[in-house]
């Protein structure tokens, strides 16, 4: 090797804490790259050719590459001889840089590299995993990996075409962004035949966007507006990919008519793994998924399940517009993507099944995002983001949830027709480009003529939650004040910051719509009407109603607001006792008021505000206390209901969920019938997945688990081996995680540490334990005593679910150990744990003695 010839990149974290952005000097144009993957041995070599343009002449280029073995590098301007060059690599910020002996001119240059890589056994970069007898290799490159993959510009904003050609074994398929333009054998030299596939040339994309998929994949074909679809699985799956196929078809035709633009590409591949670290990959024209999110049995499946699997298809078809067509600048602006998937893909499944009721999952999204927001640890939508640590850290309930919120509230505020046609000028305006927030903004600006930008980049660029408290002014009209909402009780609660917000009242008398642009305005409604201001309960903010018109609110609530509008609105109650302007009492009499309700969407969020108060609040005297009253409370409408038909499907959906959430109530509260017959129920379904309707299954299997003995555990363990459908895998996997046995509890624990689980589920199941009031104390002696064991799969999610210790003692504790054992990628988790300990310890103190009040008179 030559002195010209370069070094290796040493093995660096998989999350390098220190990245930073590449000089700008150079942009790419065009990639051209080949690859043969040799799973077997976990390597890979690579061909690339690189098409950048100078804008200054330079003898160095800085690209991003980790874990690659430079072999050769070498530059070409123009019609002149290629000259080699040397790497100069810096591991901790993911970069290499190609050094030559003389200067390149401005202007386009041809780089090529060949190189290898190695090939990891969890889905990061260029990654390989076994199915029975068979070899996978696929990649997963969002948001800083394609440069495991290949050397490469790999911020989001250096958009190129790719030409890729794989060379894989023969038995083998190989599967990319573009659709395969030839196949042709390759005479064995030595070993198993083989042959290369090549791809064509894709639209200008992202490299995060780029995916090959090698292995021996079953596919089951679609079309929609003559584009052709695919579902493809390991094989033996494919058939429970019809619901995903189906939805496609729809939502590609639906994006087509909605946004203008048609899907630029001749094929649409949907592929399901068994590794991938989220639900869902975007990669332009082959989108990866989690199986869990793409394979669902249409005959056991749950109605949760079904919806799953159809809004994360619907969430990933539109990112091939928002994301891939347009993609975000840089990754400050994250939400350009989520928020505007998120807000689409809901919007179209609702009128795919009206009967799913959409609307209301959306308004249980937008309480959880508020709570997330409402912690004094949060972020803005667009915040500071430059190592992938921080890049990573910005995929949260903020860039998806709040970011759709403000979506919906500035289209409830401007029309859906107005707000649509801002949609599509923003597309047309930066299709196969990048994009800002003040893009999106303007081009909504300038459809409708309203002060959109005003609200948009004070929800975008001001962290938290506004609250607008609503009160009778000495004129008979309403007064709206507005000031941040913080969810704990630490005090300090008047701050400067106020937001212009498009607030849309639903009146007794008819619907007004007002910018909110001041921190004190007067609405011209009258105070003696009914008001309830967050219509359609699509708007992001917090809402206090004050004397007469909270009254006339909950009197009216029932005969006059949506079922979304009650679900924020139970929501806003709960969120305002634990930040000590309302109490328990309040809340626990409004789950009374409606513990007839027939709706189960918000039964189940009454619901779930009794088991907040139990979790976090309630002594165990309390708790047996509160049980009782649940059981009185709620049996009657579920005896009103009577036993579930043998014929599954014989009485309404409504009427079965309603059965499913008042008997998980009644088994939560310990009714001795409930547990009896979840038992059975699991017994049942054990044996046969389509012996019980869904959702009693699930909360059957729920209930069993939680009250489980060794015989259940290991029937679940080996339902898992046994089942071949992706779905009733996983939900074995985590009722494992519900059985509060201390035995059985560490046998479940030991699996996590030992490998035996699924990787990608491994820090789900940890964090779950932790989270669960009947297995946290044993979970957590056994997270610190065997850290070594722990660490490896340790991330984010496991110090959050520290977050649900409620005591003095516990946050000291849990700050110091993770002081002491620091978790890569955790810095804000930390901190937001850190800040719910205090605020469940502050809530319990203040709160306990008026639920041991208002027990002892029920």
């Amino acid at each position: 090797m030559s002195c010209w010839m370069a070094l290796t990149i040493l093995m660096v974290m998989p999350a390098a804490i220190n990245g930073q952005r590449i000089p700008q000097n150079a942009v790419p144009i065009h990639y051209d790259i080949s690859l043969t993957p040799d799973i077997e041995s976990a390597k890979f070599s690579g061909s690339e050719r690189i098409e950048v343009v100078l804008a200054q002449p330079a003898n160095s280029i800085t690209l991003n590459a980790v874990d690659i073995t430079f072999l050769t590098v070498s530059a070409q301007a123009g019609n002149a001889l290629p000259i080699a060059g040397e790497v100069s690599l810096a591991p901790e910020k993911e970069q290499a840089t190609l050094v030559f002996p003389a200067e390149l001119p401005a202007g386009k240059v041809k780089l090529t590299i060949q190189y290898s890589g190695v090939m990891n056994d969890e889905p990061l970069g260029f990654y390989r995993f076994k199915s029975g007898v068979h070899n996978y290799a696929s990649t997963s490159l969002e948001a800083t990996n394609a440069r495991r993959a290949f050397p490469s510009f790999d911020e989001p904003a250096l958009k190129a075409t790719f030409d890729i050609a794989l060379t894989i074994d023969a038995g083998d398929m190989a599967i990319s962004n573009s659709a395969v333009i030839s196949d042709q054998p390759v005479l064995p030299v030595s070993g198993a035949a083989r042959h290369t596939v090549r791809f064509d040339t894709t639209p200008k994309l992202s490299t995060y966007l780029v995916a090959f998929l090698v292995g021996d994949f079953e596919c089951i074909s679609g079309e929609s507006d003559k584009t052709t679809l695919r579902v493809c699985t390991l094989p033996g799956k494919s058939e429970t990919g019809r619901i995903a196929l189906s939805t496609a078809e729809y939502v590609l035709h639906d994006y087509n008519e909605r946004f203008g633009i048609r899907y630029p590409l001749p094929k649409l591949d949907l592929i399901a793994l068994p590794e991938l670290k989220s639900a869902g990959l975007e990669n332009f024209g082959a989108i990866t998924f989690r199986e869990t999110s793409l394979l669902v049995d249409g005959k056991s499946a749950s109605l949760d399940q079904k919806k799953e699997v159809a809004l994360t298809v619907a969430h990933e078809v539109a990112h091939q517009w928002f994301g891939d067509l347009v993609t975000m600048q840089w990754w400050d602006n994250l939400w350009l993507n989520e928020g505007l998937a998120t807000w689409i893909s809901s919007k179209t499944m609702a009128r795919l099944h009206p009967d799913w009721h959409f609307a209301e999952d959306d308004a249980e999204t937008l309480d959880q995002s508020l709570s997330l927001d409402s912690q004094r640890t949060t972020h803005a939508i667009r915040t500071k983001a430059d190592t992938p640590s921080e890049i990573a850290e910005m995929f949260d309930g903020i860039a998806y949830g709040k970011s759709a919120a403000m979506l919906r509230m500035v289209e409830e505020y401007v029309g859906e027709k107005t707000f649509m046609l801002g949609v599509h000028n923003y597309l047309v305006a930066h299709a196969y480009g990048n994009a800002a927030a003040d893009d999106f903004w303007n081009a909504q600006v300038a459809a409708s003529k309203k002060p959109v930008d005003r609200i948009m980049s004070s929800l975008v660029d001001l962290p938290g939650v506004p609250l607008l408290s609503f009160k009778a002014n000495k004129n008979g009209y309403v007064e709206v004040t507005q000031r941040r909402f913080f969810s704990d009780l630490s005090g300090d609660r008047e701050t400067s910051a106020h937001w212009s917000l498009a607030v849309c009242f639903r009146t007794s008398v008819h619907p007004v719509c007002v910018l909110m642009d001041a921190s004190d305005q007067e609405v011209r409604v009258p105070a003696s009407t009914l008001l309830f201001a967050n219509a359609g309960g699509v708007s992001f903010f917090r809402s206090y109603y004050q004397g007469p018109i909270y009254r006339s609110l909950l009197a009216h609530a029932a005969s006059s607001l949506r079922p979304e509008e009650r679900i924020v609105m139970i929501g806003d109650e709960l969120a305002l006792m634990r930040a000590g302007m309302a109490s328990v009492a309040d809340n626990l009499d409004m789950v009374a008021a409606i513990s007839a309700e027939s709706n189960p969407a918000i039964l189940q969020k009454a619901l779930d505000a009794v088991q907040i108060i139990e979790n976090q609040i309630a002594t165990d005297q309390d708790r047996q206390k509160l049980e009782a009253w649940v059981r009185k409370q709620f049996l009657p409408a579920y005896l009103a209901l009577g036993a579930a038909p043998a014929a599954i499907n014989s009485e309404s959906q409504e009427k079965r969920l309603l059965r499913s959430v008042l008997f998980l109530a009644l088994g939560e509260a310990k009714y001795p019938a409930v547990l009896a017959e979840a038992r059975k129920l699991s017994e049942n379904f054990i044996a046969d997945q389509a012996s019980v309707e869904p959702s009693l299954a699930a909360a059957s299997l729920y209930l069993a688990a939680t009250n489980g003995d060794a015989g259940l555990y290991d029937q679940l363990v080996a339902l898992r081996r046994s089942s071949a459908d992706p779905e009733v895998q996983s939900t074995a996997l985590f009722l494992t995680t519900h059985f509060s046995d201390p035995a059985l509890l560490k046998r479940t624990l030991d699996s996590i540490t030992s490998g035996k689980s699924p990787g990608h589920n491994n820090g789900t199941m940890l964090a779950i334990l932790l989270r669960n009031r009947e297995t946290q104390p044993q979970t957590w002696t056994y997270v610190t005593e065997h850290w070594a064991s722990v660490e490896p799969i340790a991330g984010p999610r496991l110090v959050a679910a520290a977050g649900t210790f409620c005591s003095a003692e516990s946050h000291d504790e849990v700050l110091n150990f993770f002081n002491l054992h620091e978790v890569r990628g955790a810095e804000r988790a930390l901190k937001e744990t850190a800040e719910s300990i205090s605020a469940c310890a502050a809530l319990r103190l203040l709160q306990e003695p008026k639920l041991k009040d208002w027990l002892s008179t029920r």
